[in-house]
């Protein structure tokens, strides 16, 4: 279709958009858990024991919320934006793996299935030119 062939001159309009709204969402499901305190690290740290990591939940649940939120924040300005993608993908592999031990099947892991493809995908491609790490 001719009227949309124009709009490949904006990929890195389409790459700030996307690092926007999928950022703003991150900070938005991850800062609940920060705030929640080691009551609530503890319950999302608790996902490691998916790979037999049974030591210390409540630090990785800290890190899971510091991941989402604060990674969601520096793939939102495009800084750091490669090592903060895989750390989110890491995440949303602990979160897919989660629920299927939890025996919630594919509907409920699909979320993290596909925020982890977007994350490893942009961590090929980069922030784009409209980003703190612009290259």
């Amino acid at each position: 279709m001719a009227l949309l062939s124009n709009l490949g001159k904006y990929k890195n309009t389409g790459l700030l958009l996307l690092r926007i709204g999928v950022g703003i969402m991150f900070i938005l499901h991850g800062y609940p858990k920060l705030a929640g305190g080691p009551e609530m690290w503890k319950a999302v740290g608790g996902a490691m024991k998916n790979i037999h990591i049974t030591f210390y939940p409540v630090f990785w649940g800290l890190m899971a919320a510091l991941t989402e939120t604060f990674g969601g924040f520096l793939f939102l300005i495009g800084l750091a934006f490669r090592p903060a993608c895989l750390l989110l993908a890491f995440v949303m592999l602990m979160a897919a793996m989660n629920h299927f031990a939890m025996g919630q099947g594919f509907n409920e892991a699909s979320h993290p299935i596909e925020a982890g493809i977007v994350f490893i995908g942009m961590a090929f491609i980069g922030p784009g030119k409209y980003s703190v790490d612009k290259k």
